[in-house]
């Protein structure tokens, strides 16, 4: 029964730590205001999210041996890079990364 205790003064702690991180900041920056460096700043972080997600997904990793391309998001990439640079819509860029990398699996080009 210890076990259990203990599990369940985890889990409860892990989930109030993950509401406080996630609400204090609003509730914070409901009273205060940021300054304009700070906001600009804050205003790249998606793009660098984003960006770390796709550079990750082009790799595999094996132990004990350097990363491989993974060709199929690769060849997806290209398609979706020029979606996003003519659309500039993420629904659109989503859409379109999903089409291309299903029609790569279908024929299996890579």
């Amino acid at each position: 029964m210890p076990s259990f205790n203990f599990t369940l003064l985890t889990i409860l702690g892990c989930g109030m730590a993950t509401w406080v991180s996630r609400v204090f900041p609003f509730i914070l920056l409901k009273k205060f205001d940021l300054p304009k460096p700070v906001i600009d700043y804050l205003s790249f972080v998606p793009i660098v999210i984003m960006s770390a997600l796709w550079f990750s997904s082009l790799f595999n990793q094996h132990l004990g041996s350097l990363p491989q391309v993974n060709y199929e998001n690769l060849l997806a990439s290209v398609p979706t890079v020029i979606g996003a640079i003519i659309f500039k819509n993420l629904l659109v860029i989503v859409i379109i990364g999903i089409v291309s990398l299903g029609v790569i699996r279908l024929i299996g080009i890579a």
